[in-house]
């Protein structure tokens, strides 16, 4: 009996202490030690929050003036305009240097440039050629009053070669006019000589009176045969006018 009563009391006593040890591990879990059938005490910490890429620092928040933040953050200022510059080394633009037109002019010897060339065909033909040398119109009117050698007297025009229009040289641009030295056949010729020089004189616009400077080209070393068959015709605008009389 006895030794019954002492193994039942020993693992009464095993259990008691089995049981406490569990009480006080529980316990020690719930955070209160001294109450172990109280709440549990433990806090959860939360995580600190990330900080906000947008949110400025102290240091950019304005003050309310009293201490404290107005809590707003300041407006970014806007960048300020940039002046443009002007091209550098660019020129100014400059008046139009050049001359006004020259007025129209009559063509004459100071004006012009007048050559002398005898042709083969037609026989006994001589073509003077005018060109305008200056710097604005000129107009041939009339013929050409030539003079060979000595002459007193200038030959006659022929009437039917006169032109609708008045010759018009613009610069750089001729006129021309044929001189038909002698008869072809010698039939109507009277006092023929050779001439070695040449003037032709220039008229104005009432084609009777001579103007400005007269011309003179100059003739083929050896002259030209004249007689008093001599004619010339009215000033032309073509080459071929010329050389058709």
């Amino acid at each position: 009996m006895s030794v019954r009563t002492s193994r039942t009391r020993l693992i009464t006593a095993a259990a008691s202490v089995a049981l406490a040890a569990f009480s006080i591990t529980a316990c020690s879990d719930s955070g209160d030690i001294g109450t172990a059938t109280g709440p549990s005490r433990r806090a959860t910490v939360p995580a600190a929050a990330p900080a906000s890429p947008t949110t400025p620092s102290a240091s950019a928040v304005p003050s309310d003036g009293a201490g404290g933040t107005t809590g707003k953050a300041p407006a970014t200022a806007p960048a300020p305009p940039t002046a443009s510059k002007p091209a550098a080394n660019t020129p100014a633009p400059k008046a139009s240097s050049a001359p006004p037109a020259a007025k129209p002019t009559t063509c004459e010897g100071s004006n012009t440039k007048t050559t002398a060339a005898p042709l083969n065909r037609p026989v006994n033909h001589m073509l003077l050629t005018v060109t305008n040398t200056g710097s604005g119109t000129c107009y041939l009117y009339g013929y050409p009053a030539v003079q060979f050698g000595e002459a007193q007297s200038v030959p006659p025009v022929i009437t039917d070669s006169k032109p609708q229009a008045v010759v018009t040289l613009k610069p750089g641009e001729s006129g021309y006019a044929s001189v038909n030295l002698s008869s072809t056949d010698g039939s109507n010729g009277s006092n023929g000589r050779t001439a070695t020089s040449l003037a032709v004189y220039f008229s104005g616009p009432s084609g009777s009176e001579s103007v400005g400077a007269g011309a003179h080209p100059s003739l083929p070393t050896k002259g030209v045969y004249v007689d008093d068959s001599l004619t010339v015709t009215y000033w032309q605008q073509s080459l071929d006018d010329a050389v058709s009389w």
